[in-house]
């Protein structure tokens, strides 16, 4: 009991504790076993004990499903920037109980109910706070309505956060540079969404996003490699119900047009849809022409133009 193998041992249960020898010195045994119970860290081989110092940086307590973990744990929910106070106010819970589950009396609701009032009213104290606060909820609906990742959630509200400290808000809709914030936070994580698609779901135009992105780009200095279009390949293809196969085509087409530089100065959209396409056709999923342009956001005519130059250029013979 209390025995476990090193090697075995995880980088979170090591915490920071970077010392930790993986290798013997008496014997050079890579054989190494913790000892929770005393601290140590032994030898199975000759028996050494390399080190007294080990520490267990992980819970005392056990949780065998979600429910135990949720009761025992005593911390509270991770920092994060997609909240205006990234989360480390305190919330008084809607539900009128106490610590331990027991109701609370109809003499102290209404006490209660004026505490939960005025710390509503303290959480958002000044006019940048109610700034954030339309900020980051706007820039959650907007990513929610595109289905991204937290990840991109937090780049957006981190980007709009230094916007706000560069004062770069002043004389610009807060719509226009979330939007602006999330359009950038897509591409930096490589999740692209085109400006058409970030317009959608927002409540400006498509313009005004440019233009807000291309000013928030100059000011704080972002360097943001032009998007490849083999990463709307995946999305792409999923919308159109198309094998791996097809996709891993798609991709190689586009990896060997990238080679010949034909996809310089055109657009990422289109060029992926024209290999979409050409992959569609070679592969024996046939999608037509709309199909895809309408998947891609594109115009039936750019995927026939784009097609017929890769297919021109890559020696690629179609069968229509």
């Amino acid at each position: 009991m209390g025995l476990k193998k090193a090697e075995n041992t995880s980088e979170n249960e090591l915490g920071d504790y970077d010392d930790v020898m993986h290798e013997c010195p008496e014997c050079s045994s890579h054989n190494l076993i913790h000892d929770y119970e005393r601290a140590e860290l032994v030898c199975d081989d000759c028996g050494l004990v390399i080190d007294e110092a080990f520490i267990d940086m992980g819970p005392e307590w056990r949780a065998f499903d979600a429910d135990q973990r949720s009761k025992r744990v005593r911390v509270g929910a991770p920092m994060t920037l997609t909240i205006h106070d990234k989360g480390l106010s305190t919330m008084i819970d809607w539900r009128n109980r106490d610590s331990y589950g027991k109701s609370i009396s109809s003499k102290h609701r209404a006490q209660l109910y004026r505490l939960r009032k005025w710390q509503r009213r303290i959480r958002v104290s000044n006019a940048t706070e109610r700034n954030l606060v339309f900020a980051l909820s706007e820039i959650d609906r907007m990513a929610s309505s595109l289905r991204l990742p937290k990840n991109v959630k937090e780049a957006a509200a981190k980007l709009y956060r230094e916007a706000v400290e560069n004062n770069l808000i002043r004389g610009r809709s807060i719509e226009g540079v979330s939007a602006a914030a999330l359009y950038v936070a897509c591409r930096e994580c490589n999740v692209p969404r085109t400006l058409d698609e970030i317009g959608s779901v927002s409540r400006v135009d498509r313009k005004e996003i440019g233009r807000t992105y291309r000013f928030i780009a100059r000011e704080l200095g972002l360097k943001l490699q032009p998007t490849s279009p083999i990463d709307y390949v995946p999305r792409f293809c999923s919308s159109l119900n198309m094998s791996g196969e097809a996709q891993s085509k798609a991709i190689e087409i586009l990896a060997q047009a990238g080679d010949k530089e034909l996809t310089g100065g055109r657009g990422p959209t289109g060029v992926s849809a024209a290999a979409i396409y050409i992959a569609s056709v070679i592969c024996g999923e046939r999608k037509t022409q709309r199909e895809v342009a309408e998947v891609a956001g594109v115009t039936e005519v750019t995927i026939r133009n784009r097609y017929k130059e890769l297919a021109e250029e890559l020696n690629i013979d179609i069968i229509l």
